[in-house]
């Protein structure tokens, strides 16, 4: 009775771990292209003077377009990239994910990302191995329909 019972048990929690390696699988890789990085535009609020903030960090918006082959949307989507500094050097350091894009529909959407960059970062800016991977499902908390874009979301909804 006792090697029944933990027969069962085994089984309920090798089927757990099964059911939850699919959804790894759900991931999707979406293609980038016409990538560019300049500074943020004067207008965006994360624009600050250098002067007024030597020790901060200085805005740099990320943008291009992602191509999503599928015919249905992914979601929560997120963007990778390595940023390097003028010698090269990896600008955000052990990190490779510089932000969300949200939902991308079905063909070719453009996308805009701020990126904080240290202040002092001796440029000129480069960027490689930029690619996109979202999901098939939400995997976080949705934004309301009254929630406020930020200024780079406005550019490319107006």
């Amino acid at each position: 009775m006792k090697r029944l019972f933990w027969g069962l048990i085994w089984s309920a929690v090798i089927s757990a771990v099964l059911l939850a390696v699919p959804q790894a699988s759900w991931a999707a890789e979406l293609s980038v292209s016409g990538v560019s990085l300049e500074p943020c535009p004067p207008a965006d609020v994360a624009s600050q003077l250098e002067l007024s903030r030597p020790t901060g960090a200085s805005c740099y918006a990320l943008r291009g377009q992602v191509s999503n082959p599928g015919r249905k949307p992914v979601v929560d989507t997120d963007v990778f990239a390595l940023i390097l500094d003028a010698s090269g050097e990896p600008v955000l350091q052990n990190r490779s994910r510089v932000g969300s894009i949200g939902d991308i529909p079905p063909g070719s959407s453009d996308f805009a990302l701020r990126v904080s960059v240290p202040a002092g970062t001796p440029g000129p800016l480069s960027f490689r191995q930029v690619k996109a991977r979202g999901f098939n499902a939400p995997v976080r908390s949705r934004a309301g329909a009254g929630d406020d874009l930020l200024p780079l979301e406005q550019e490319l909804a107006g």
